[in-house]
């Protein structure tokens, strides 16, 4: 069993608690141990972009330290926004000098200083690169075939250039994981498109049409569910459906579901009835189809 240094972020413990329990079971059946971080904090969020703000970097490196105080170089993470904090946050700590002495004077107390060698990893790549696809497939024995599932990357999985999971104009990383799993993964033309982020809270009319654009697309594309690995498209995308059908009389509801349960469920791990219940739209369709061929 390998063991990997675990970083889950805050909403992987309440409202996206669905995508940290898949993702426990479902790696562990593919030889992955999870070890969760013993003093992880918030890593803020977003990365901060203002040339003097350097306090809000320290949330996300104060996270790649307790992965070098542990004694890991890798730091596993499953949320998107998460991934995106610690990795362009780990790149201005190696890249930039000053920032760097700034960065160690502020953190003076710590117990050691970070090195910068932590490797932030995110889940479609542990699946590809180190489990691999064909393990997948073997595992799985194409366990999703039938169905048709629209990968969806937003924007923090992919950008900026050169710091995403892949190819930020032409990514298949995702499409390739939904294949090893048996599903033909429908592309459309706004899977990395943003699904208007933290809009939500103030303005969650711009989110609303944002999922009639991105939802009716992945429709078109005759997707049974899209699937996402970020709680914050999960919700905008699931929940704000409600408020889409009320604007758009042509609206027509789909179901969104994290990777990790579709993993799950190409397993034979099942579908838990708490993890229902934290989905807006209904997603027994797609489970009743998976499990009818079990």
């Amino acid at each position: 069993m390998v063991k990997l240094s675990y970083y889950p972020g805050c909403t992987l413990k309440v409202d996206a608690r669905h995508f940290e329990e898949s993702a426990v079971l479902a790696l562990r059946e593919l030889g992955v141990e999870l070890e969760e971080l013993k003093r992880w904090n918030c890593c803020g969020t977003v990365f901060s972009l203002a040339t003097d703000n350097t306090m809000h970097h320290l949330a996300p490196l104060r996270n790649l330290l307790r992965v070098r105080e542990e004694g890991h170089e890798k730091l596993f993470t499953l949320c998107s926004m998460c991934f995106n904090t610690l990795t362009r946050a780990n790149r201005l700590f190696r890249d930039d000098p000053a920032k760097n002495e700034k960065v160690r004077n502020i953190m003076y107390e710590e117990v050691m200083e970070y090195d910068g060698r932590a490797i932030v990893l995110h889940l479609l790549t542990l699946l590809r690169d180190e489990i691999g696809l064909e393990t997948l497939r073997e595992k799985t024995g194409g366990g999703l075939k039938g169905l048709r599932l629209a990968p969806y990357y937003g924007c923090m999985l992919l950008r900026p250039d050169g710091m995403g999971v892949d190819d930020v104009e032409n990514p298949h990383i995702f499409e390739d994981v939904l294949g090893a799993l048996g599903a033909e993964a429908t592309s459309f033309p706004f899977r990395a498109e943003c699904c208007g982020s933290y809009q939500t809270v103030q303005e969650p009319e711009i989110v609303a049409e944002r999922t009639y654009i991105i939802i009716g697309g992945a429709r078109k594309a005759g997707a049974d569910a899209v699937v996402v690995s970020c709680p914050l498209c999960a919700f905008n995308l699931d929940v704000r459906q409600s408020l889409t059908a009320q604007r758009h009389a042509d609206f027509e509801s789909l179901p969104v579901l994290y990777i990790t349960e579709c993993m799950c469920l190409a397993l034979g791990l099942g579908f838990k009835e708490e993890w229902r219940a934290l989905h807006h739209v209904p997603v027994d369709s797609v489970i009743q189809r998976v499990q009818s061929k079990k």
